[in-house]
């Protein structure tokens, strides 16, 4: 056999690898195998891996935070990634979930689960009725709005409503065992301890996988596609037939559903809420981290709150640096943003591209 047979046989191969690895990937089953072994391996790597420098080891708490993060990055993202409707006032849906979570907890009954449902329910019923005004509103005058109605909640918790809410010294939150049974501060044994530490973990894990199993159907169904003819020219899909508003509204409801689930769980991992996850900052976090990471994705609202997380609780902490970690990551989400306005999920895609094409592949 000749060299040049040898050769094209080895592209041809190599090019149905990449082909089949592309159609892989992008299977529902493929997202949901991947999220769970990213959960599984994420707390170990993050805390306890002999290749991180051991001043940076021990963040057992911000593991967990950060796939709370995670959730709600991936509710924004549904609605402003999927939908391009961009909020500055998110922060209503999990600040108000928050709070529900916790009144509800200490008012009605303590079990972690129930708690979360609360605040899920609040924030739906939320979006729901904000969605009929702000629905009416187009470009910037919907995120203005948005950040308006986020701050009137802020003022409301912060003052008229503060002997409920703890007003700005914040509210400390019971929790019982979960289910009656599990203890979500009982540290595990073994090697699962050595992953995942406490059930408080698996707690907030089991979550992020149902809403990653969650997003990933919605942006694969007919729905999902429908949510992308809007968000490309929302005039041309009206012109087809389809209900616009009908499909924003949804759109907005289940981005408040999702964002709710994070804003639930947040006082269950920490005992305690504030107005500051009302506050319009909270709203700014969600919209750099999801930029940041690359917006309509899975992976990149995930990978922008694993960054902007790790600079505030870790690098904040630093000696040299620490003071002006805040700059440090402005100028890195500045960089980018302006190199790869995919975010830095589109960083690494375009890496990829550039392999394969070395390699003769594209």
């Amino acid at each position: 056999m000749s060299t040049e047979t040898t050769d094209a046989n080895t592209e041809t191969s190599s090019l149905l690898s990449w082909q089949t690895w592309d159609r892989i990937k992008h299977t529902e089953w493929f997202v949901l195998v991947a999220t769970i072994v990213f959960v599984s391996v994420f707390p170990w790597v993050f805390t306890s891996a002999p290749f991180v420098p051991s001043e940076l080891l021990g963040y057992n708490s911000l593991v967990r935070r950060i796939l709370i993060w995670g959730i709600f990055a991936l509710g924004f993202n549904l609605l402003l990634g999927q939908t391009g409707m961009l909020s500055f006032g998110h922060a209503m849906f999990f600040g108000g979930a928050a709070y529900a979570a916790a009144l509800f907890a200490n008012h009605v009954v303590a079990d972690p689960f129930l708690a979360v449902v609360a605040g899920v329910l609040f924030a739906v019923v939320l979006a729901a009725v904000t969605a009929f005004p702000l629905l009416r509103l187009h470009t910037v005058y919907f995120s203005i709005v948005t950040l308006a109605i986020a701050q009137m909640l802020f003022y409301l918790a912060r003052e008229p409503l503060g002997e409920l809410t703890g007003g700005i010294n914040g509210l400390g939150v019971e929790r019982e065992e979960l289910f009656g049974v599990v203890d979500l501060n009982e540290q595990l044994t073994g090697i699962a301890g050595t992953l995942w530490m406490d059930h408080m973990y698996l707690f907030i894990a089991a979550f992020f996988i149902a809403v990653v199993a969650f997003i990933t159907r919605v942006r694969k169904s007919p729905y999902g596609l429908i949510l992308k003819a809007i968000r490309e020219n929302g005039t041309r899909a009206s012109f087809v037939g389809l209900n616009v508003w009908r499909y924003k509204y949804a759109a907005f409801v289940l981005s408040g559903f999702v964002a709710g689930i994070a804003g639930g769980l947040m006082p269950m991992e920490t005992m305690f809420t504030g107005v500051n996850r009302l506050h319009w900052t909270t709203s700014g976090d969600i919209v750099m981290m999801t930029v940041l990471g690359g917006l309509g994705t899975i992976v990149g609202p995930i990978l922008g709150v694993s960054v902007f997380v790790y600079f505030e609780g870790v690098v904040n902490g630093l000696d040299q640096i620490g003071g002006y970690w805040l700059l440090t990551l402005a100028l890195a989400f500045t960089a980018v943003v302006w190199k790869y306005p995919d975010g830095l999920w589109g960083m690494v895609t375009d890496a990829s591209d550039q392999v394969r094409s070395q390699r003769g592949d594209r």
